[in-house]
């Protein structure tokens, strides 16, 4: 699944693409055929994102709400497009520039107001600039979830997927199965400035980087198409600190990982 910094890329992508002009959207598959309908031809004002969701502001007060969930990306192409292969939830074509929507998990048609309502069920974004990482703490500090557990959660901080979960955890050497009562104030203040920084180089770079460099000693850690890291789907490997050997779990439907040294 995507991760925050994934999604913000995409809403300034959008927002340089296709911004302040109409746009032609349709679906081809047929799914979102009506929600398609009511925005095709419209001025696109512009694009937000707020942790893994994606909004498209369109002149009338219409957005297309998109969640790309497990499966769902987005594809370009310059114009004239070729005609749409496979399953496309939503085309959509500006004068110089298209993109292919399949797979997501939500692309629906809510208006204005109805942003706040899919906001409210999340948690603070670290790449807003309104984000207030205290919230997150004030979650944290009332849960004997595990920490693993709550940094997935959304309603917690949106936007936190598996890598930077697992990444974030170590570099603070914080055991995944630690409950969020026995989590320190401090810790979570720590862990929240690191994520902001790390997703904003994310953001800016477009790849998760969490390795310092002087812990990257070219362990054999590396595959082509995923990052370079501490921990993640790291298992039976060498610790790039220590040298124990990483250790993974399956924690609430997902694997985590971590370094039962550095992270007691």
């Amino acid at each position: 699944m995507p991760e925050g910094h994934t999604l913000h890329r995409l809403a300034r992508l959008h927002q340089r693409k296709f911004g302040r002009a109409p746009v032609i959207v349709s679906s081809p598959q047929g799914r979102f055929a009506e929600g398609a309908s009511a925005v095709n031809g419209r001025v696109f004002k512009k694009a937000s994102a707020w942790g893994k969701h994606l909004f498209h502001h369109y002149e009338g007060g219409r957005v297309v709400h998109v969640h790309l969930g497990l499966y769902g990306t987005f594809s370009e192409s310059e114009v004239p497009m070729p005609p749409p292969v496979g399953q496309v939830r939503m085309r959509m074509v500006g004068s110089d520039f298209g993109t292919d929507l399949r797979g997501p998990t939500v692309c629906e048609l809510i208006d204005e107001p109805d942003i706040d309502d899919v906001v409210a069920r999340l948690g603070p974004d670290p790449l807003r600039r309104d984000a207030d990482g205290s919230l997150a703490w004030a979650r944290i500090r009332k849960s004997r979830r595990p920490i693993g557990a709550l940094l997935m959660d959304q309603t917690v901080i949106a936007g936190v997927g598996n890598v930077y979960r697992n990444e974030l955890l170590f570099r603070h050497r914080i055991n995944p199965y630690r409950p969020g009562v026995k989590v320190g104030e401090d810790e979570v203040a720590a862990m929240w400035t690191d994520l902001v920084a790390l997703m904003k180089v994310g953001l800016r770079r477009g790849k998760i980087i969490t390795v310092e460099r002087e812990d990257d000693h070219g362990l054999p850690s590396y595959r082509p198409g995923r990052p370079r890291t501490y921990v993640y789907r790291r298992a039976g490997e060498p610790c790039r600190v220590c040298g124990t050997e990483i250790r993974t779990a399956v924690m609430e439907g997902r694997n985590v990982f971590w370094c039962p040294t550095d992270q007691t």
